[in-house]
């Protein structure tokens, strides 16, 4: 099984500003999109709450963390703690790939599970409250492809992939 955080950050890996993402992008977009369709998804309440209409994703396994025992949202399994999600990894297929979507707690607590990390960097420093791990700075981590630098009007942004080192 592959466990793979995805991720849009910018210049200091900020990802959100008061429950919102810093910026839309439409690559990226579709570049999550076409990546996690048919694949588990896996968020916290609050990042499912963000969604339009705060529904589940289509056409995904939908995995939301909440620590409120009586949560329950249509179309998605809900996890509890990291000792459930576990449990519910044992009994998925070997081939799986598991997608890790925020928000800043569930990166935190589930970054040590993941593989790798599919991250969209931006070149620009927003304002944001919340951020995913620095990897340039960890090193169990390395840039096994920088991307192509691309742009969507005066942003400019790379699709890049980091790898869990092999200890």
């Amino acid at each position: 099984m592959h466990i793979i955080a995805i991720v849009a950050v910018d210049k200091n890996w900020g990802i959100g500003l008061k429950g919102r993402l810093l910026v839309s992008i439409p690559d990226d977009m579709k570049f999550f999109r076409e990546t996690t369709t048919g694949h588990v998804v896996v968020y916290g309440r609050k990042t499912l709450e963000s969604f339009p209409g705060g529904r589940p994703l289509p056409n995904r396994r939908n995995i939301v963390f909440s620590r409120n025992i009586g949560y329950n949202v249509k179309d998605a399994e809900t996890v509890h703690n990291i000792e459930e999600f576990k449990n519910v990894l044992k009994e998925l297929p070997d081939d799986e790939e598991v997608y890790i979507c925020g928000g800043g707690a569930i990166y935190k607590e589930l970054l040590p599970l993941c593989d790798a990390a599919y991250i969209t960097k931006i070149d620009y420093a927003y304002e944001a409250d919340t951020y995913f791990p620095n990897l340039e700075k960890d090193p169990e981590w390395e840039l096994t492809d920088p991307g192509e630098e691309e742009t969507y009007f005066d942003i400019c942004y790379e699709f890049q992939v980091y790898q869990r080192r092999k200890s």
